[in-house]
């Protein structure tokens, strides 16, 4: 085997070792070193150069980084994952017929469909959707994905929060908690503006909270202007904080009347 080749094998051999222990910081610094050994072969992308040894080269290549990619989920660093999935993506997109798939695929694909709808980037969710055959839209990672888009923007947040139960692949909960965060937020804005207060057990409902202390705790955390008393959730003290906004309407009135006018003639 090729030397550099061997030291890959090797060094990628360790990192799994570290990633199965749950030793992230040996596996971040590990990953690292694999990414400069990367670089040395001329096989992988951009350059695609047809080597002796370029199957085994651009297979490894691969499998480092969809680690890479569930790595950052598992660091909770998404700004590595964004950075690890476009170094990936070209082994999915442009190694047809020089590597055997990857099971890894749809399952990472899937993953950062997720990733994009977390962070309400719905347009490029929609264009890397597009970029998939149809055929990937009956696998369950990408199904799983397109479902939970449509029910973010029907408001079916019971769908959505119900979904973290139904996860196609174990790396998808990170990304559901933070999208169950999205929902609930989104719900209590509409709460406090619609109700000056709910009972607990309708606040537990409507948050879909299945005990008092996960209410409690969450109105702690995340919404401290709400007041609990009297076995009620009150939301007066946060209207009340907001500034009242007054709209210039007699000023409104004068540019509409004087638009009017210039309208007569100039016709």
């Amino acid at each position: 085997m090729d030397p550099q080749l061997t030291e890959v094998t090797q060094l990628f051999g360790r990192f799994k070792a570290s990633f199965i222990r749950n030793d992230f910081g040996t596996c971040t610094n590990l990953l690292s070193q694999l990414k400069v050994l990367l670089t040395k072969f001329p096989s992988l992308p951009p350059s695609f150069q047809q080597t002796p040894n370029a199957v085994e080269e651009l297979t490894i290549a691969r499998d480092i980084y969809e680690h890479a990619v569930v790595l950052s989920v598992k660091t909770e660093d998404q700004d590595a994952f964004e950075r690890d999935f476009f170094q990936l993506k070209p082994y999915y997109t442009d190694t047809c017929g020089i590597i055997l798939p990857s099971l890894q695929e749809y399952p990472i694909l899937g993953l950062n469909l997720l990733r994009l709808l977390v962070q309400n980037r719905i347009a490029e969710f929609h264009t890397e959707l597009e970029l998939l055959p149809s055929s990937a839209l009956e696998n369950p990672c990408i199904k799983h994905a397109v479902e939970l888009e449509q029910s973010f923007m029907e408001g079916a947040y019971n769908r959505v929060l119900s979904a973290r139960q139904t996860v196609p692949h174990e790396t998808y909960v990170y990304f559901m908690d933070l999208l169950a965060k999205t929902v609930r937020d989104e719900i209590a804005g509409c709460s406090e503006k619609a109700y000056d207060y709910l009972s607990i057990n309708d606040a537990k409902k409507i948050l879909m909270f299945s005990s008092d202390q996960e209410l409690s705790e969450y109105i702690t955390e995340e919404q401290p202007e709400w007041e609990i008393k009297d076995h009620c959730v009150f939301f007066q003290k946060a209207k009340e904080s907001q500034p009242c906004k007054e709209i210039p309407s007699l000023q409104l009135i004068n540019q509409t009347l004087s638009y009017a006018r210039e309208l007569e003639r100039i016709v």
